[in-house]
């Protein structure tokens, strides 16, 4: 079983930034894509971000580019998402997820974290 742990959401204004983090346990990860998924109150979850574990590769969603950044700690099995100039439409509970492939699909992933709510105000 794969356990994944968000935390950093929290209250900030426009403009500033945060850092989630998304620590992975219970077995091991050098062959599993992370990804970064969000969901506002009545909408659907969407794709923010995801990185191959093992690899360069990295993805985003269009709306977040320029803004936010993926990354991971491998030694440390975790995975973070810095986000700069937030906006409140980024307003929604992030949640972290794993998966044998990098893809954009909620769908690809096999396991998810609790998720962390991040509210930006005007």
């Amino acid at each position: 079983q794969v356990q994944l742990v968000e935390s950093g959401g929290g209250l900030v204004q426009a403009g500033a930034s945060l850092r989630l983090s998304c620590a992975a346990s219970g077995r091991t990860f050098s062959r599993y894509a992370m990804g970064w998924f969000r969901q506002a109150p009545g909408k659907e979850r969407e794709f923010v971000s995801a990185t191959r574990w093992s690899g360069g590769r990295t993805d985003y969603a269009d709306s977040v580019k320029g803004r936010f950044t993926i990354s991971r700690d491998n030694a440390k099995n975790t995975v973070y998402l810095q986000m700069n100039s937030l906006k409140p439409e980024d307003t929604a509970v992030y949640y972290c997820a794993a998966g044998a492939l990098l893809l954009t699909t909620p769908s690809g992933y096999d396991y998810w974290g609790q998720g962390t709510q991040v509210t930006v105000s005007s």
